[in-house]
């Protein structure tokens, strides 16, 4: 398999992609104006040419009508006949001097232009790999701090919820413990919120990387689907809204990755009870399609509108720029999953009534590393 540097990311190849057609665009817009330039050129040299036939004419008629009036002393018609001749051929022989010069200055002009601007996008391309090569570098040590500020910080978490925990057990054996029991009971819930957008910067450094982790092992859908809503269920309960799995299949057998397919679940599932009002419901189902298995989460939320339906899946969208319920990196993180199982990802929703999150899995997924 080929390794991180020699793979190109898909921005990457999009910017290439984009630069080649700029250079094909700009090739033909320099012929374009080299043409026009060498077009209005003619023009301009073919009406000064005109201009200068008619003057040459007129001057030739004046001339006769002068020989006509002095015709005792005028010069034989004849000689005059044959020096215009040579004059003419004189001025033609000229100007085709003057085409030929002209046709050399061009053609120079092309050679030089061809020769130097490969030298130049040379240099860009050059100087574009030099910038990569900084910003590869850069993105390599940002990953490798942020990987160590995350250990670190989850274990500063992890040693906080632990802490809680003990207390918790503690105080339940005293009468008068309910308030801080409540406490500690809130001091876990934010140490796993923030253990959550934790584990989402680090797989969106894995993803920008090209290094998430994914493992596909035969498992059960409908059971995946059960676990995820018995997971939130205290979440939604805390917010009066009913959760529940639809009526499935006993057993729905597939190839996939079970912690990250939990882990898409448990996101489209916790961003339905975010938006959902109290007294709502978030239903959950999965069932066999032609080419695996469809899996459907849908509430009764405030609804995504139709312009954003594509959106919701970028890092770090929110509903709006005040909006702080979260880091706007579940939906990305749960696409790049599906995606990474062969499958696809996508909404579908109004204002005002509710939203549907749809995936695909193939029933045989092939993983991408």
């Amino acid at each position: 398999m080929p390794s991180q540097d020699q793979q190109e990311s898909p921005e990457r190849e999009q910017t290439d992609e984009s630069l080649r057609e700029e250079r094909a665009n700009t090739d033909h817009a320099l012929a374009r104006t080299h043409e026009t330039i060498e077009q209005v050129a003619d023009a301009v040299v073919e009406r000064a040419r005109d201009t200068a036939d008619a003057v040459l004419v007129a001057a030739r008629d004046k001339a006769d009508e002068q020989a006509d009036s002095a015709a005792p002393y005028a010069i034989p018609s004849a000689d005059v006949a044959e020096e215009r001749v040579v004059e003419d051929e004189a001025l033609r022989d000229e100007r085709a001097a003057a085409d030929k010069g002209v046709r050399r200055e061009r053609e120079a002009s092309a050679r030089v232009l061809a020769r130097h601007l490969p030298m130049e996008r040379e240099a860009t391309d050059r100087h574009l790999l030099t910038e990569r090569a900084r910003s590869d570098d850069a993105l390599a040590t940002r990953d490798d701090f942020l990987g160590m500020v995350c250990h670190d910080l989850r274990d500063l978490l992890n040693g906080i919820v632990v802490s809680s925990q003990m207390l918790s057990g503690k105080l339940e054996k005293r009468d008068d413990s309910q308030p801080l029991l409540a406490e500690t009971a809130r001091i876990q819930r934010y140490g796993a919120r923030m253990n959550r957008h934790i584990g989402d910067l680090v797989d969106v450094a894995s993803i920008d990387a090209g290094k998430l982790a994914v493992a596909a092992i035969p498992g059960d859908a409908a059971a995946l689907v059960s676990e995820a809503v018995d997971a939130l269920q205290a979440a939604a309960a805390a917010k009066a809204v009913t959760l529940e799995a639809e009526r499935m299949e006993h057993s729905l057998p597939a190839d996939f990755d079970h912690d990250r397919m939990l882990q898409v679940l448990a996101n489209l599932i916790a961003n339905s009870i975010k938006f959902t009002p109290r007294g709502g419901s978030i239903r959950v189902h999965c069932k066999r399609a032609p080419d695996g298995f469809l899996f459907c989460v849908s509430d009764t939320g405030e609804g995504i509108p139709a312009d954003m339906l594509e959106a919701v899946f970028e890092q770090f969208w929110q509903v709006g720029k005040n909006d702080r319920r979260g880091l706007g990196l579940g939906l990305y993180i749960s696409r790049c999953i599906v995606e990474a199982h062969g499958g696809t990802i996508r909404a579908e929703s109004s204002l005002g009534r509710g939203t549907r999150m749809l995936f695909t899995v193939p029933a045989g997924a092939k993983l991408e590393s």
